[in-house]
């Protein structure tokens, strides 16, 4: 899969390519949009991980997409689809959605804007019968986004995630979030930011 997968009024939502590295290295080294994570990735791992995602979207059209702003294609972080490997927590092939932003595009609605997209498409074009988003239980900023665009707390499916290390202990419990594409359907559309 190449090109754009979705397109708002502000935003594009797309495949990675290689001017987007230096993007992808500094959301994934940067202390505080990976606070709620246990490591920051260096350049090399950086690139190590920006090549396994790309492959993934070509191989499976699913993947944490590019996130670029419509009128310039630069872009400003990523948020996708993706598939979970996290048996016994997750049964195989729940798809999750998530998401992370280059923190000069904070508070301006883009990843709620981006991810109603991501929905929409997971559901309307990917046929999928439900989504589900999950974060470490003190990251109100993204369980904020999860409500924002509809998603409910299903606490019975909150989870300690198996591959946070011991020594970061606060960062082990984490909340699900889902929607199905019934409730997709009956929603009340977000308003979009300008």
């Amino acid at each position: 899969m190449s090109g754009v997968i979705v397109e708002t009024p502000r935003l594009r939502v797309r495949n990675w390519g290689d001017t987007d590295r230096d993007l992808f290295h500094e959301i994934n080294s940067d202390p505080e949009v990976m606070a709620f994570f246990p490591f920051r990735r260096s350049r090399s791992q950086s690139d190590e991980l920006f090549d396994r995602i790309r492959r993934t979207i070509n191989e499976t059209g699913f993947g944490f997409f590019a996130v670029a702003l419509r009128d310039d294609d630069r872009p400003i972080g990523f948020c996708g689809l993706a598939r979970t490997d996290l048996e016994p927590f997750l049964p195989n092939g729940t798809v999750e959605i998530g998401w992370r932003l280059a923190r000069p595009f904070w508070g301006r609605g883009y990843v709620s804007e981006a991810a109603t997209a991501l929905l929409g498409f997971g559901f309307e074009q990917g046929g999928l019968a439900e989504i589900v988003s999950f974060a470490v239980s003190g990251n109100t900023r993204s369980t904020a986004v999860m409500s924002r665009i509809g998603m409910k707390p299903d606490p019975s499916r909150d989870f300690d995630h198996p591959r946070v290390p011991d020594s970061h202990p606060h960062l082990v419990r984490h909340v699900l979030y889902a929607m199905t594409a019934d409730e997709w359907r009956a929603r009340t559309p977000i308003a979009i930011r300008t």
